[in-house]
């Protein structure tokens, strides 16, 4: 049997599998975020982190009943900063991946030393609020103090396999999001390390396939975890969970429905865009172009807490609203944007709103915006020259059917739904299987196909056209908004 473990931006999963890929059991831990600032987004590693890691653990470990363990996989939300000391023990809470934009200020200046051309062409991506080398250089300014204590560079994952194994690892896919830090053709570090993180010594490499370690017997203690039981380098949580999907071939791409959405296309070469990231795939072989909206499912939980009822009845009733939500247009930038724009400073717009409208028009809308937001991020792709052939779609947004549905009218595209949408906590244990000398390729097999509709695709052709022009012109305005935001939390 095998454990995987993800630990997501807004809950923790699990699952106990054989080698065939069943799942025999699963475990789920919600946690919140915490937001201290207007851009700000951040996780305390033992309360969130570690004591779902545990809690998690052991009702897995309860549920396999004495049976042997074979492998332990982990992943988790990234690219994040957590620093922490010699130990390992974490010195602030984790500053978050794109969703947190505090480190603009550093991203231009890294930009202008470095030159912005330069800069994609070796890291592959462009710098943006994703790169942790401008969040290190913002921990050493404006907490110089947590900087000179700081001694490792941690990841959700990589926290979680050190104090489980000791070992102080990273896996190349999350590395090479540590722009501008990681050379992705060479796949090693490289000396722009310097420029944002003097004197600090980085983790080992590693793939997500690889076995770095075994459990100690003061990780057993702490978790129920059986004492040797093997540990691989573990991933960020995105591409774990397209290798639960079998998402591995060149043209194959994920789109994952969660709190953000976050798509990623395999690929055999870097092919850098500067509206996209490029980086290292989860196997030695793979690159891949990836995307990510800084909100998806945050939105329609916002939307739902506001307007009060139960996702499933919201559900119901934006089925029955026409395509197009009856003449309403949202652009989804609830806390900024990630890909294409690398906007932080964009902000959530809702436009054509009568007297008329009620929740279920807002509930739809939503669903569209995200909708148009994944055509834009594949519209991209293509102009990358990664062009996807096949989709499959996963996450907790895919049940209901509506707003998969959606995506499929809005980009015209098929998605493939797969037997288990459980997350990358499969994914995790499927690359510990595949670490062990298991065969997975029949884990998880597609079941069903969701095709677009074409009288709605006509619709949304329409909408899409203005979704885009929206954004475009009413950009100065959402700054302004944006800069009053930060004005006035500086101020109180």
């Amino acid at each position: 049997m095998f454990i995987g473990i993800d630990i997501g931006t807004s809950g923790s999963k699990g699952v106990l599998t054989d080698a065939d890929g069943t799942v025999l059991a699963r475990s789920e831990r919600p946690h919140e975020v915490s937001m201290p600032r207007p851009g700000w987004v951040e996780h305390d590693a033992e309360s969130v982190w570690w004591a779902d890691f545990v809690a998690i653990a052991r009702e897995l470990v309860d549920a396999a009943a004495g049976a042997r363990l074979e492998g332990l996989g982990i992943s988790g939300i990234g690219p994040c900063l957590l620093p922490a000391d010699a130990q390992g023990n974490p010195l602030r809470a984790a500053i978050l991946y794109g969703v947190d934009t505090r480190a603009t200020v550093e991203i231009a200046e890294l930009a202008d030393e470095l030159g912005e051309a330069a800069v994609l062409e070796r890291a592959g991506s462009p710098l943006t609020s994703q790169a942790v080398g401008p969040k290190l250089r913002w921990l050493a300014r404006h907490e110089p103090d947590v900087y000179a204590r700081t001694r490792m560079l941690l990841m959700a994952s990589s926290f979680l396999v050190h104090r489980l194994t000791g070992r102080y690892v990273l896996d190349h896919q999350s590395a090479s999001q540590c722009v501008p830090m990681y050379d992705l053709r060479k796949r090693e570090w490289s000396e722009w390390t310097e420029q944002c993180a003097p004197g600090l010594l980085l983790p080992e490499l590693a793939w997500p396939t690889e076995l770095v370690g075994r459990v100690t017997a003061e990780g057993a203690a702490a978790t129920g975890l059986p004492e040797g039981l093997p540990v691989t380098t573990g991933t960020v949580d995105a591409w774990a969970e397209a290798a639960s999907v079998g998402v591995r071939g060149p043209g194959d791409a994920m789109v994952m429905y969660g709190t953000t959405m976050f798509l990623v296309q395999i690929l055999t070469q870097p092919r850098p865009h500067p509206g996209l990231w490029s980086t290292c795939g989860a196997w030695p072989e793979t690159y891949s172009l990836a995307a990510g909206m800084a909100t998806s499912g945050a939105v329609t939980d916002w939307l739902r807490r506001l307007v009060g009822g139960e996702f499933g009845d919201l559900i119901e009733e934006a089925g029955k609203v026409p395509a197009g939500s009856r003449g309403l247009l949202m652009l989804p930038y609830f806390a900024g944007e990630r890909t294409p724009l690398f906007d932080p400073d964009a902000r959530g717009i809702v436009a054509g709103l009568t007297t008329s409208h009620g929740r279920a028009d807002l509930y739809r809308a939503a669903l569209e915006a995200t909708g148009y937001g994944v055509r834009h991020n594949l519209e991209a792709m293509s102009d990358a020259g990664g062009r996807a052939r096949r989709l499959v779609a996963v996450g907790g947004g895919t049940r209901g059917g509506l707003w998969i549905q959606i995506v499929s009218d809005v980009t015209g595209l098929p998605q493939e739904l797969p037997a288990e949408t459980v997350g990358a906590c499969l994914g995790d244990a499927l690359l510990a299987a595949e670490a062990a000398g298991v065969d997975t390729s029949r884990w998880n097999p597609v079941t069903s196909v969701i095709e677009p509709d074409s009288e709605r695709q006509a619709i949304y052709d329409q909408y899409y056209r203005r979704y885009r022009e929206l954004y475009v012109s009413t950009a100065d305005i959402a700054h302004f908004l944006a800069a009053e935001q930060h004005r006035t939390a500086d101020h109180g």
